[in-house]
C-alpha cells in the first residue's frame, strides 16, 4: 500500500478516536478546491465548464485553513482545476503541513518542475499527477499533445529532490487492460510511491459524455486489469477492499460524507463529484442538515454508474478497520507493497 507508515498510524488512530466518541458520521479527507480554473481541457472533466466570471474567482489562505479546522480530517487533497495555478498555493500548503495534515496535491504536472522550489520535501506532502495512460492515450484524454512527457520529466524531477509522488489515473470506455496494466508497469518502475486508479464520473458538463463507464463495464475492466495484483509490485494507494469493489467481488455503498468537499462556492452537497443538493455555509451545516439517507446506488439516479475511489474508499477504510481480519489484511497489503 502506497500510504507513509506515519499517516496509516495517525489516521487509524483517528478512526479509533471517533469510534469511542460513537459518531456515526465523520470525514476522512477534506476535498478542497480553491479553484476551478485549469491550463487543461480535459475530455471527461465537468469542472472548467464555467463562466469567466467564475473561473476567476479562488479561496484565499485564510479560507483554506479556516476549511481544514472545521472539518478536522487528518487527509486533505487540494485538487481543482490546477491548484499550481493557484498564487498562494505554497502557503496553502504551508499552513496545512504545520497543521501536521498529510497533504495530496494534485496536478496535471504541466506547471510542476517551475514550482518545485515552493516546497520543501515532507511526509506530510504528496504531489499527486494526473497519469491517465501511457504517452497516446494520456495526451488524447487531455486534448493536447506533449503533456504526458512533460509530467513524466516532472515527476522524475520532483523524485530527484526528495518529495513525495504519487499518480492518479482515471479510466474510461474504450480503454484497452493490457495498456493500463502496461502503464501500473510503467509507474512502478519510475519509482512513484503510491498509484490511484479509478472510473471516471459521468459529469453532466463534460464534453464527451460518451467516454463514461456503466457499472458492469467498470467491473469486467478492473477484472482484466487487475487479476493477477497479487503477483505484481504495483503500490496502490487503495485499501484491498476498494480494489476488490471496483472487481464485484464485494458490494458497498459510498460514504459521501467521508470525503467532504470545500470549494469556491462553499460546502458541497453531497459530495465532490455531485452538487445536487447545494451548499451549505458551514461545515457543520453540512453534516447535520444534508439528506444523506437521498443518495448512493440504488437511491439516486446520478449515482447508479459511480465506483469512483472518493466515495467509495471511505467506505472501504472503515470497512477495513471494523474488524481485525480486515485490518489484518490492509496491514500485510502495506507490507507487501
Amino acid at each position: 500500500m502506497g500510504v507513509p507508515l506515519l499517516q496509516q498510524m495517525k489516521v487509524g488512530f483517528y478512526i479509533f478516536k471517533q469510534k469511542l466518541l460513537r459518531k456515526k458520521r465523520y470525514p476522512l479527507v477534506l476535498m478542497l478546491e480553491p479553484l476551478f480554473r485549469c491550463n487543461l481541457e480535459c475530455a471527461g472533466c465537468g469542472k472548467i465548464q464555467y463562466p469567466e466570471q467564475i473561473l476567476q474567482r479562488r479561496l484565499s489562505v485564510e479560507e483554506c485553513v479556516q476549511a481544514a479546522k472545521e472539518c478536522g480530517a487528518p487527509v486533505i487533497s487540494i485538487a481543482g482545476g490546477e491548484p499550481l495555478i493557484h498564487p498562494e498555493m505554497d502557503q496553502i500548503v504551508a499552513a496545512y503541513v504545520k497543521m501536521k495534515k498529510f497533504v495530496y496535491l494534485c496536478t496535471n504536472g504541466i506547471l510542476l518542475k517551475k514550482n518545485l522550489k515552493k516546497y520543501t520535501p515532507s511526509v506530510y506532502l504528496t504531489f499527486n499527477v494526473h497519469i491517465d495512460g501511457l504517452r497516446e492515450r494520456h495526451d488524447e484524454m487531455v486534448c493536447r499533445k506533449g503533456v504526458f512527457d512533460k509530467a513524466i520529466d516532472a515527476i522524475k524531477e520532483a523524485k530527484k529532490r526528495g518529495f513525495r509522488v504519487n499518480t492518479n489515473t482515471t479510466l474510461f470506455r474504450g480503454e484497452d487492460p493490457e495498456e493500463v496494466r502496461k502503464l501500473l508497469d510503467f509507474l512502478t518502475e519510475l519509482g512513484v510511491d503510491g498509484i490511484t486508479i479509478s472510473p471516471g464520473y459521468s459529469y453532466e458538463k463534460a464534453p464527451r459524455q460518451e467516454l463514461f463507464l456503466q457499472r458492469e463495464q467498470t467491473k469486467e475492466m478492473f477484472q482484466q486489469i487487475l487479476k493477477d495484483r497479487n503477483q505484481k509490485n504495483w503500490v496502490f494507494n487503495h485499501t484491498p477492499q476498494y480494489l476488490d469493489f471496483l472487481q464485484g467481488k464485494i458490494n458497498y455503498q459510498c460514504t459521501p460524507w467521508g470525503n467532504p468537499t470545500r470549494n469556491i462556492f462553499g460546502w458541497q452537497r453531497p459530495c465532490y463529484l455531485l452538487a445536487d443538493g447545494g451548499y451549505a455555509a458551514t461545515f457543520r451545516e453540512l453534516m447535520e442538515e444534508t439528506d444523506w439517507e437521498k443518495y448512493g446506488t440504488g437511491k439516486y439516479e446520478k449515482c447508479s454508474n459511480c465506483m469512483v475511489h472518493c466515495g467509495y474508499e471511505p467506505t472501504a477504510v472503515i470497512d477495513a478497520t471494523s474488524s481485525l481480519k480486515g485490518m489484518a489484511r490492509a496491514a500485510k497489503a502495506a507490507i507487501n507493497g
